[in-house]
């Protein structure tokens, strides 16, 4: 793994490089370098050999740096910073941290991958993004006690990630219940949270965020085959402005923090109106499956606890989990 990592690192720049370069900058045999090469297709990575002159990246890549995610950090959370990790290639970053000794109260670790050959999602889906495409991370956090409303705080997490992505300068994404991020009808991030340790505290949570920049071809396909929304890139939302990974990295886990920390404090309650300017399903005719028969009706927005009110056939109903799906096929 160590030869596949500095060989990406040498063509991260997206020029092109020789076998006989690549050779001896790896210790590797030529031979070695081409098995090398196109095993880099397996995460993703396009290689666009080219006859007499080597090999390079269809496209450049800005690899995550941890120094540079530590600089662009705000300073209140680089000071209660206790791990900050970035890997090439994990199985899930969150697997990994849940694995790991928990932050000390008040504190923070976090971990970032270049690709994720197990990410997940929500109900056992997978969450796909070739390599350097996307932003794979994920954050612990240790909580005295259970807060107020835990079931709300992927609503939470959802509404840091866009907080995030507006100062990255794309204001107008939504939220869909319970955890996307949304542009055009289609999928930018997903959040997941996993819970571990008792109500009574210390209660452990790690927040992990897939989030799209570009997405590569044959993405969508394999995704619809899921049956999830069609997957959105930050390009799109930024109609082809520049953004700086390691940057945007910073962004995340700084408004992920501070949400966090406002979490404990207020719970979902003081939240809600936020969701509520950017939901996305309130008004729409959706369906609910995953919890006996499927339900219909009209999405009316969120409780203050964060529950998805839906107007059916025998009423308003709170709906705490399920995946939903607008009818008509969004």
């Amino acid at each position: 793994m160590i030869v596949r990592d500095e060989l990406i690192r040498i063509l991260a720049d997206g020029a092109p490089h020789t076998g006989p370069e690549l050779a001896a900058a790896l210790g590797i045999t030529r031979s070695a370098v081409w098995k090398q090469v196109h095993r880099l297709a397996d995460l993703g990575l396009v290689v666009a050999p080219r006859t007499g002159r080597g090999y390079r990246l269809a496209q450049p890549l800005e690899l995550l740096d941890r120094a540079a995610i530590l600089a662009a950090l705000p300073p209140d959370v680089r000071d209660c910073c206790e791990m900050l990790e970035v890997v090439m290639c994990t199985g899930s970053t969150s697997t990994d941290l849940l694995a790991a000794p928990a932050p000390r109260e008040g504190c923070w670790r976090a971990l970032l991958a270049e690709y994720q050959g197990h990410g997940r999602g929500r109900r056992g889906r997978v969450w796909r993004s070739p390599f350097g495409s996307g932003l794979c991370l994920s954050l612990a956090w240790v909580y005295p006690s259970a807060p107020r409303e835990l079931p709300a705080l992927s609503l939470a997490a959802g509404i840091a990630v866009r907080r995030a992505l507006a100062a990255a300068g794309a204001p107008t994404l939504a939220l869909k219940w319970p955890n996307d991020i949304v542009h055009a009808g289609a999928k930018l991030a997903g959040v997941l949270v996993d819970v571990d340790g008792d109500s009574r505290g210390p209660l452990r949570v790690v927040v992990g965020v897939g989030l799209n920049l570009t997405v590569p071809a044959g993405l969508a396909q394999s995704v619809a085959a899921d049956g999830g929304l069609p997957p959105a890139g930050l390009d799109e939302a930024l109609a082809g402005r520049p953004v700086q990974r390691n940057t945007l990295a910073a962004g995340l886990l700084g408004t992920l923090v501070h949400v966090l920390h406002e979490f404990a404090d207020t719970g979902f309650t003081v939240l809600a109106d936020e969701w509520r300017r950017h939901d996305y399903l309130c008004g729409r005719p959706v369906t609910i499956t995953g919890n006996g028969p499927p339900q219909a009706g009209i999405a009316q927005g969120i409780a203050a606890d964060g529950a998805l009110l839906v107007d059916g056939p025998a009423g308003l109903a709170a709906v705490f989990s399920g995946d939903v799906t607008v009818r008509g096929g969004e």
